[in-house]
């Protein structure tokens, strides 16, 4: 069993296979997905796909992308969502200074509001990251204790550090693969396998040979293989503790 802790199957690129990507997804092996909203849009639709499907679960949030258009009325519809029984989490949600298409300051208000949500409902938070490590941590620190999981960690090791001397997870996606991600392999390496959980961010970031293509939840194995190889153990022990650290984490069942 394989868990693909983070992916995007309401996003457009799949509305003409939708159903077809997910049914061959649960064929190789993947049994548990969690489809995260993006924004309130998404949301909605990630709490659609967890009513139709048994084995998808959703979390609801607003990336830092679209913090400028966030309201009072965004807030109440995504609280409203969350207490959803198959939400399993808040998220994405986060700060992203590489792009910057919200301001920062609306960033890091969407980011404190949210997880405020999480912490009221008991529900973990999925942490978008990007240029912004140090002002990430700034803000998980002064709201701890938070249940978290870096999600596509692209961190250095100092930022890897204090987020596990904090508790958080760590997520991979399949650019571990790319050939020239090997400073990224060796954070992967480094992550100890009761903090480490898979993703794919479908339909981003797909596996190298497949670039330039739709990623799908079904290539989640590919990043097991990876993360089994750089910490020399069997797929199947990979497999299992990180299938375990997801359904611990999110509260699957």
């Amino acid at each position: 069993m394989l868990v693909d802790t983070h992916c995007h199957l309401d996003f457009p690129q799949f509305d003409a296979d939708r159903d077809e990507i997910i049914k061959e997804a649960h064929s190789r092996g993947v049994n548990r997905l969690i489809n995260v909203g993006a924004d309130l849009k998404s949301s909605i639709a990630s709490c659609a796909l967890a009513a139709k499907y048994e084995h998808i679960y959703a979390a609801v949030g607003v990336h830092p992308h679209d913090a400028d258009s966030f309201t009072n009325e965004t807030f109440e519809e995504i609280a409203r969502l969350a207490k959803n029984a198959k939400v399993a989490a808040i998220g994405e949600i986060g700060l992203d200074y590489f792009r910057n298409l919200s301001a920062q300051e609306n960033q890091e208000r969407v980011f404190k509001q949210l997880i405020g949500l999480a912490k009221s409902l008991n529900k973990p938070i999925i942490v978008h990251s990007r240029n912004a490590d140090n002002f990430t941590l700034e803000i998980l620190k002064s709201l701890m204790p938070l249940k978290a999981v870096i999600h596509c960690f692209s961190g250095d090791d100092i930022f890897l550090q204090q987020c596990l001397d904090l508790g958080f997870y760590i997520s991979f996606t399949c650019n571990i693969t790319y050939l020239k991600a090997e400073s990224l392999r060796l954070t992967a390496k480094a992550v100890p396998l009761d903090r480490l959980m898979l993703e794919t961010d479908s339909p981003y970031l797909p596996p190298e040979g497949k670039r330039g293509r739709r990623n799908d939840p079904a290539n989640v194995k590919t990043v097991a293989l990876k993360l089994a190889e750089l910490k020399d153990i069997e797929l199947s022990e990979l497999e299992k503790i990180t299938t375990e650290n997801a359904f611990n984490f999110f509260k699957l069942k």
